[in-house]
């Protein structure tokens, strides 16, 4: 059954239990005194939350062993599985479990997780009623497990294996790193994510304050440890140094493949440079290990790679028509080998590496067969796991059956209220090349709208660009999928391709509820070039007529704030009373996450016109939403609302380096990035552009800007376009008048296709300053004129007193 086959095809999985028995590791521990130290001081002060990165086998488990084992006090202890089931918070029930015993009073919002934990009902309060919303269920869950934590700290939690963690986990402790629990230190460990790819988690606290987490990494070991561990393994005073050598080259300094090297050493025994067949690399080693194995025993280890970390001895049997007894006696003779150890509830492999390992040297033919029989055993099970089914049918090389129960897993992912997980394994279905195309078109609408608010949205963009791109495609799913689509391009930062995108679904969207909140996107003036002000008034009439004739009160509502936000731009002063009959409805107050998306458009709105109290108002309505209901995806947006108040009112302190804090944790929110850049090379302008501002300053504003100019006529943003251009011609208007006058001419003529003439208020006044300062202020007298035309009966302050100190230059 094992051979020495080179495929590198990842193995299966299957539900491990928590055990803390995981965390007892070799006798020998080096190479790690400072990162313990460090654990040992972060803990001993709670509340904290600690991120133990590194790559597989770095002894990420073996160091919070360290850690734990004298550490006083309540330890809740989880560990995720590499084949989850769409359950969320599944590691942290588990956790909680083991510590149910010693719960004491508890908050009521606690009830929440009764459902998900009925051997716990006698101690839980009563679930409260079902909440519509799945997002508000979603966050009175993540509540009532912070209220659990709450009743059982002081405590440390040590979560394992977080890079396989459900986005919900994910969201739970992204909450935590900013709403921590008093007396509960958060210790978790996880992969270090590779380039070009990430984890849920790693994603989650990318958007987190960079105070709120504090990350540990682990490196491999030097050649002093690799020699100490040698010295102690072998029983060496003093061991060779081509040994040491030898040892760090093969093994990377990986402690794990240390250690097995080490191991396998020690029990050959004699010169372990005198012999040539000598095993160096953990390949070599397991090869070593399985060579007096009988082959019976080898085959029922094959199996139990393909199936997981910790074979179930009742699925083995199952699967290779065995008996019990057989399977136990194969599984022991294997863990005499080294090969596996005891858990304390059963024996698994001692690391996912050697699974690997084992896994590899499987034929390829045997690891799908046996891939197909676990997938058949599992079949028989209630409630069936469709994550485990899909994943073992994928590498069975059965596409029809994956498909069906990835999609089976994505339902329930959304069920549950968990769009990321759904979207990640309809994702997965996208690469089935056999896919009949309306099975595609069906999977990939499924796809499009968990990656709405999920976190996989570029990987989605391109499989749905793919299928809009045949002429085929059905004008229902057209519509269905453009909007999507464009939805996500702008949610990516792509203002006018995802603005172009919607507009080419807004025909073929035939139901109305799903037509008028697209084109109540489409009212929207502050986001693309090329669309005049007039096109955005007459979206949103269209969308109006949808949403009357929908009858949903979701898409009126949509429809109304979009209006809203369109009229706070042009200067409408009937706008504020419509925004106060709003924010007084029904309505909004039954969506708070839309009343805060709301009011932080609305404030920004404020903003561009010059109501800095109005905004200030909205923004701390906005801010107070966020934090009931724990919407941490508009974080973001609330501090950059802030920051942006503060640039509007002259606030500038320190403004520059926040401003610098949230472009660097914005990466995660493309949505809210270019905005921050150009609210950052503003303030940077303005800065420079003092008297006491250095040359070097003022070449940084200004390189700064022309980024932000560049980016944002790639994506086609008019807002960021208009305030940089507008910010440069300030900063050049001294020294370089005619430069100036160009930038600010080009974003006059931006202002004027886009048809909100205050938009331009800044760049006119510089165009009459430089008329004034070369003597000739006629020159600017028709910018000046068109800017009093365009803002004249419009509650326009910012305009207005622009449009006062161009009148003291160029007189009418």
């Amino acid at each position: 059954m094992i051979d020495g086959g080179e495929d590198k095809t990842r193995g299966g999985g299957s539900p491990t239990p928590v055990r803390s028995e995981r965390l007892r590791g070799p006798v020998e521990f080096v190479g790690r005194a400072a990162e313990l130290a460090r654990l040992r001081r972060l803990v001993a002060t709670p509340p904290c939350l600690i991120l133990l990165e590194g790559e597989p086998g770095i002894g990420k488990s073996r160091l919070v062993a360290e850690l734990l084992a004298e550490l006083p006090g309540r330890h809740l202890i989880g560990e995720c599985d590499d084949v989850p089931e769409p359950f969320p918070l599944g590691v942290l029930l588990d956790a909680i479990r083991g510590g149910a015993d010693r719960l004491g009073p508890l908050n009521p919002v606690a009830g929440a997780l009764a459902p998900l934990l009925p051997e716990l009902a006698d101690v839980l309060p009563d679930a409260p009623p079902p909440l519509t919303d799945p997002a508000a269920e979603r966050h009175r869950l993540l509540r009532a497990v912070a209220a659990v934590l709450a009743a059982l700290s002081p405590a440390t939690l040590l979560l394992e294996d977080l890079h396989w963690a459900d986005p919900a986990t994910c969201e739970l402790l992204a909450y935590l790193s900013t709403h921590p629990v008093e007396g509960l230190a958060v210790v978790l460990t996880a992969r270090t994510a590779t380039p070009g790819s990430s984890t849920p988690i790693h994603d989650a606290l990318a958007r987190t304050p960079p105070w709120s987490v504090t990350r540990v990494a682990l490196s491999p070991l030097d050649a002093d440890d690799v020699r100490r561990l040698a010295a102690r393994t072998l029983r060496l005073d003093d061991p060779p140094q081509q040994l040491t050598a030898i040892l760090l080259d093969r093994t990377a300094g990986i402690p794990f493949v240390v250690e097995e090297v080490l191991r396998t050493l020690a029990e050959r025994g004699g010169d372990p440079l005198a012999d040539d067949s000598v095993p160096f690399v953990l390949r070599d080693v397991l090869l070593w290990r399985l060579r007096p194995l009988d082959e019976a025993t080898r085959e029922v280890l094959g199996a139990a790679a393909v199936l997981g970390m910790t074979p179930d001895q009742r699925v083995l049997a199952s699967v290779l028509s065995l008996d019990r007894v057989a399977i136990g006696a194969a599984l022991t003779t294997a863990h005499r080998a080294g090969l596996l150890h005891d858990a304390g509830d059963g024996l698994r492999f001692r690391h996912d590496l050697a699974r690997q390992v084992v896994y590899d040297l499987v034929p390829r033919e045997s690891r799908e067969w046996l891939h197909l029989r676990v997938a058949r055993v599992l079949e028989q099970e209630l409630p069936r796991p469709v994550a485990q089914l899909a994943h073992h049918y994928r590498r069975a090389g059965s596409g029809a059956d994956f498909v069906r129960n990835a999609e089976a897993a994505a339902d329930l992912a959304t069920e549950r209220g968990d769009d990321a997980t759904a979207a990640s394994f309809l994702l997965q279905t996208m690469d089935i090349a056999e896919l009949p195309r309306p099975v595609r078109v069906r999977l990939a609408a499924k796809l499009g709208r968990s990656a709405i608010d999920g976190l996989s949205q570029a990987e989605a963009i391109p499989v749905l660009e793919r299928l809009l791109a045949d002429r085929r495609l059905p004008p229902g799913a057209r519509g269905e999928l453009g909007l999507v689509l464009g939805r996500m391009l702008r949610q990516q930062g792509e203002a006018l391709r995802g603005y172009t995108e919607i507009e080419r679904a807004v025909p073929y969207l035939r139901a109305p509820r799903r037509k008028a909140p697209a084109l109540a996107v489409l009212a929207a003036p502050d986001t693309v070039v090329g669309r005049h002000v007039d096109d955005h008034l007459a979206r949103c009439a269209e969308a109006e007529t949808a949403a009357a004739a929908s009858g949903d009160p979701a898409a009126h509502l949509a429809v109304r704030i979009a209006r809203a936000s369109l009229l706070l731009e042009l200067g409408d002063p009937a706008v504020w009373a419509i925004i106060s009959e709003l924010r007084a409805s029904a309505d909004l107050a039954d969506r708070p996450r839309e009343h805060a998306r709301a009011c932080l458009n609305w404030a920004q709105g404020a903003l561009h016109a010059g109501h800095p109290e109005q905004a200030e108002a909205l923004l701390a309505a906005g801010r107070a939403l966020v934090d009931e209901t724990g919407y941490e995806r508009l974080a973001s947006l609330v501090e950059a609302t802030e920051l942006s108040l503060d640039r509007a009112a002259g606030r500038l302190d320190g403004l520059a380096e926040r401003l610098s804090r949230l472009v660097a944790s914005a990466e995660r929110m493309p949505v809210t990035l270019l905005d921050a850049r150009a609210e950052l090379a503003t303030v940077l302008a303005r800065t420079a552009g003092t008297e006491s501002g250095r040359h070097d300053q003022v070449e940084s504003a200004e390189r700064a800007l022309r980024e932000v100019m560049v980016d944002a006529r790639r994506v086609g943003a008019i807002w960021p376009l208009v305030q940089a251009l507008s910010a440069l011609a300030r900063l050049t208007v001294t020294g370089r008048p005619d430069e100036a006058v160009r930038h600010a001419a080009e974003a006059l003529v931006l202002v004027r296709g886009k048809g909100i003439l205050a938009w331009a208020a800044e760049a006119v006044l510089v165009l009459a300053e430089a008329a004034t300062a070369a003597g000739d202020p006629g020159r600017a007298a028709g910018a000046v004129a068109e800017l009093e035309a365009g803002i004249a009966g419009r509650d326009a302050p910012l305009a207005q007193a622009a449009l006062r100190r161009c009148r003291a230059l160029v007189p009418a």
